[in-house]
């Protein structure tokens, strides 16, 4: 092998080599069994709760008298395979129903993680950089708030106001936030004190330009990857508010209503109560294989295993 051909290869090393923490993480999650199932269940049942209510012909509101209490296929005498996972006390379709109810869990609870993650983020990272006044401003509003539980707070605003989807996710948002800047907080005083930041001081560099453009990239993707977590959260919440009648309003249907209207049937009609619940069982659960399997990733790429 000629000086001329290691040289023409050398360069190509370090870039076959050298891969952002990120796509690392991305990477040893994807290797983990759990992620792979949690990823191909929850996009099956996105899929699923996108496409199948827009190209079928059964309506999740639509009562038909005569065919109420219609059971699962299979499971009972009165069963038809035009609805296969049986029919309420109002001959509403269950899987229709169920399957509505789980896209607008998905929209709430994606919609709210983003949001949370935006607003408690950002106001971190401006507290953590900026510091002085600033710092305990912010840190005191967010001890303020932390003091309140979420879900209390989210009934007692949610009680005075009318429940729509966006309102949810407003409400959501704003209880969930000071978490988040809380860490964000603590990971830009970290940031805040290394080398590079103070040669990008000397070289001229404002406090913005180091936030948004050095300091935010190592900070915000290993909160993100735990922010997948909260997605589960977030729906678990949104089912409680529909339970309480606080949530999406009927005749929308969504897994909280659902459950709460199916409570006096559970004996002879359990399928009611139990359709939605095992969809958003199944879904809660894909979602924390991913999120559970991305920390684990991001605690051995930042461990260095």
């Amino acid at each position: 092998m000629t000086a001329t051909t290691i040289i023409a290869e050398e360069p190509a090393l370090p870039a076959a080599r050298i891969r952002s923490v990120n796509r690392r993480i991305m990477a040893a999650a994807w290797r983990m069994p759990s992620f792979r199932i949690g990823f191909f269940i929850f996009m099956a049942l996105l899929l699923a709760s996108a496409i199948y209510p827009e190209v079928s012909s059964v309506s999740a509101t639509k009562m038909v008298v005569k065919d109420k209490f219609m059971s699962p296929v299979f499971l009972g005498d009165k069963w038809t395979w035009d609805h296969l996972l049986g029919t309420d006390q109002l001959g509403r379709d269950m899987l229709m129903r169920s399957l509505i109810g789980l896209r607008y869990s998905l929209l709430v609870g994606v919609v709210t993680v983003l949001l949370i993650f935006v607003i408690g983020c950002g106001l971190g990272l401006f507290a953590g950089f900026k510091g002085k006044w600033w710092d305990t401003v912010i840190m005191r509003i967010t001890d303020a708030q932390l003091s309140i539980p979420m879900i209390i707070l989210a009934i007692t605003i949610l009680g005075v106001s009318r429940p729509t989807v966006p309102t949810i996710i407003i409400v959501l948002a704003l209880s969930g936030w000071p978490l988040y800047a809380r860490v964000a907080r603590s990971a830009a005083v970290t940031e805040r004190g290394k080398e590079y930041v103070r040669g990008l001081r000397v070289l001229g560099a404002g406090d913005w330009r180091i936030l948004f453009l050095f300091a935010a990239p190592n900070i915000l993707p290993p909160i993100a990857f735990v922010a997948v977590l909260d997605v589960a959260r977030m729906m678990i919440f949104e089912a409680i508010l529909g339970f309480l009648g606080l949530g999406i309003q009927p005749p929308t249907p969504s897994f909280g209503s659902i459950i709460a209207d199916s409570r006096k049937y559970l004996i002879n009609a359990w399928w009611i109560a139990t359709t939605p619940g095992v969809f958003l069982a199944i879904a809660l659960t894909s979602i924390n294989l991913m999120g559970s399997a991305l920390e684990k990733a991001r605690n051995r790429i930042y461990g260095g295993l």
